[in-house]
């Protein structure tokens, strides 16, 4: 692995400056801007990542992304060994100029001025104060980010020759008392008293009229050996801005192999899990190649020309683009599993049982009701999941590959070559799935009043910069399940954080609702999964579970379909043609239906409890279920 340039880069190691393993991945991931206590850094890219990172196992997902495995950040050694031990990726210092608080002097600091464990001090000041990191940073669409040139910013409105000429520079950032604002903020030279203010830093092209351009290089980049040419206009954005960063994630179920698996079949998936796979296709005609294969062989009992064949197999069939390739979605094999528990292997990552709502022919209407639409109930008591990170894009997101360019473009996790292997985290937890029947909801979608409320929303979805990654959830077509099934799935885990003892936070979706390519004898998907997922090896509570037995289930599931009638924000909510970033939802607002972005697998989009529940003018899919509760809550009233 190719080798950074080690002074500029720092470890994050101390008590103060640990991080979640999962959060290695996201929201601290490579090119994640870290904040602890003051000191600003950013994650560095994977050729950072000791040789103690951990293989993990996901061979579906693997093949969906093209890389030869996954590696999770080791975790960090408790006492002394923890600094002794080079382990886990390493965070760069960012953004480089830093001010003192107290003599507000600007100061470009060095990788060489750094020390262990220890924070950025002025020397100039009593008490030697901490250092903070200046709130502005540059970014382009290429994905590039550096520090603003605050010597030509505060000379760019140079008046005299002595300003204009001035070599020294030294800098100071001045906050001034009689303005407000961006105005009140002021970056001056010490020596010629030259400045300019901070107003408008934030317009676009500001930085190209003040001669500024990007420097083609990241953080954790040489600006003189590692410099790509770039043609992109820089933007100044705030350190903690939300288009600083956007990460590309990417996650899968651990589905066990049915127990049809042929022999062959059984050797490869041996020899593609062995933990120096990704290594041996990584240097496949070095000299190392021959030493890697036959170390495989050895341990996976295989012939070394069944080893080169299966690395041959596995290139020819990521280079050839497949047919399916506009509908490869991991969720169908997903959706197998759950819908057909009993046909595939219960395992130590993979245990899911089926079970009923147990409404019986006595039950309530309502719950009658209920029990005809939901055609399946599966809990599982053990599931694993793998969650990768891709990579990255600034400014704006990713929208894929188009003609005039607009949108950000995907950094890799490895900035120097082509990534063989991507940095993940697996996890373990328990869920409910829930399916409703295909007959149900396929008549309910050829109402014309569900086509054309649906339309609307796919028109608003047809023009967004999101419109890519959320047609990757969705399909190519987005049908009313898929957002009638995204808001149950969001009432259905905030009924949970109330019955089961999670909180929303930990809670997850999946949502099972995609539209296939048109002529696709891939079966309909119809159902949500809600699960919890831990870092650790039993990464389970058994709360989900309980909830998702009966008589439990049925209970939850009216509450929520009640309490998704109400809400605070009505009649604003309930009404609305177009809310959230580029309309996206409709009757959905935070009061009501929106959760915390971790439990989303969608960023809070295609939402709408009109679909749910149903209004005047369009029925819901749950409106039978609605109204019989009605019914009944009204008749168990006792009137004088």
């Amino acid at each position: 692995m190719p080798s950074l340039h080690k002074r500029s880069v720092r470890a994050v190691k101390d008590v103060r400056r640990k991080v979640r393993r999962a959060q290695t991945i996201v929201p601290f991931g490579v090119g994640g801007i870290l904040d602890l206590r003051g000191e600003s850094f950013v994650a560095a890219d994977i050729r950072s990542w000791a040789a103690a990172a951990e293989q993990v196992e996901s061979p579906r997902l693997a093949r969906k992304l093209k890389v030869g495995g996954f590696r999770s950040a080791p975790v960090i050694p408790s006492g002394k060994a923890a600094y002794t031990t080079r382990v886990g990726p390493s965070y760069v210092r960012f953004p480089k100029w830093l001010f003192c608080p107290q003599c507000r002097e600007m100061q470009l600091w060095r990788p060489d001025r750094e020390l262990r464990d220890k924070q950025p001090t002025c020397d100039r000041c009593a008490g030697k104060p901490q250092l903070a990191p200046m709130r502005f940073i540059q970014v382009c669409r290429a994905g590039h980010m550096s520090d603003i040139d605050w010597r030509r910013w505060a000379h760019s409105r140079s008046e005299g020759h002595t300003q204009r000429q001035c070599q020294v520079r030294r800098l100071r950032f001045v906050a001034t008392p009689d303005s407000s604002g961006l105005e009140a903020l002021r970056v001056t030279c010490a020596v010629c008293k030259a400045g300019r203010n901070l107003a408008g830093i934030s317009q676009k092209n500001i930085l190209k009229q003040t001669g500024l351009s990007c420097l083609g290089t990241h953080p954790w980049q040489s600006e003189t050996d590692e410099a790509d040419p770039c043609e992109e206009t820089p933007q100044a954005v705030q350190r903690g801005a939300s288009n600083v960063y956007f990460p590309i994630t990417h996650s899968a179920i651990d589905i066990p192999a049915p127990a049809s698996m042929s022999e062959d079949d059984e050797l490869t998936q041996r020899v593609v899990n062995h933990q120096l796979w990704p290594d041996f296709k990584s240097a496949h005609g070095g000299p190392i190649s021959d030493a890697y294969r036959d170390v495989i062989a050895d341990q996976c009992e295989v012939p070394n020309e069944f080893v080169e064949n299966t690395r041959r197999r596995t290139d020819e069939a990521a280079s050839i683009p497949s047919a399916a390739d506009a509908d490869d979605d991991l969720s169908i094999a997903e959706w197998a599993a759950f819908s057909f528990p009993e046909s595939v292997i219960d395992s130590k990552t993979f245990s899911v049982r089926r079970t009923s709502l147990g409404i019986d022919s006595e039950a309530p209407a309502s719950m009658r009701e209920l029990a005809a639409s939901i055609s399946a109930v599966v809990v599982a008591d053990r599931v694993r999941e793998v969650r990768a990170l891709e990579g990255f894009s600034r400014y704006e997101p990713s929208s894929g590959e188009d003609e005039d360019g607009e949108g950000g473009r995907v950094v890799s996790v490895n900035t120097q070559t082509r990534a063989q292997w991507l940095p993940a985290v697996e996890t373990y937890g328990e869920g409910i799935f829930i399916a409703v029947g295909e007959e149900s909801v396929s008549a309910w979608e050829r109402l014309p009043s569900v086509r054309n409320w649906t339309r609307r929303i796919e028109r608003n979805l047809d023009a967004s910069f999101k419109a890519d990654r959320l047609r990757e959830k969705s399909g190519p077509r987005l049908l009313p399940r898929f957002v009638m099934l995204h808001t149950l799935a969001h009432h259905f885990i905030r009924q949970l954080s109330y019955d089961s003892g999670y909180n929303a936070a930990s809670l997850r979706e999946r949502v099972y609702a995609r539209s296939h390519v048109p002529g696709s004898d891939l079966p309909p998907q119809a159902g949500v999964f809600i699960y919890t997922a831990a870092g650790d090896a039993e990464g389970t509570l058994g709360g989900l579970v309980r909830q998702g037995q009966p008589p439990n289930l049925a209970e939850t599931l009216i509450r929520l379909l009640e309490s998704a009638q109400w809400c605070s924000q009505d009649p604003l909510c309930a009404d609305s043609t177009g809310r959230s970033l580029a309309n996206l939802n409709r009757a959905a607002c935070h009061a009501c239906t929106l959760l915390p972005e971790t439990c989303c697998e969608i960023d809070n989009s295609l939402l709408d409890r009109t679909l749910l529940i149903g209004d005047g003018d369009v029925p819901g899919f749950f409106n039978g279920v609605v109204e019989a509760a009605l019914e009944e809550s009204a008749g168990a009233v006792d009137l004088p």
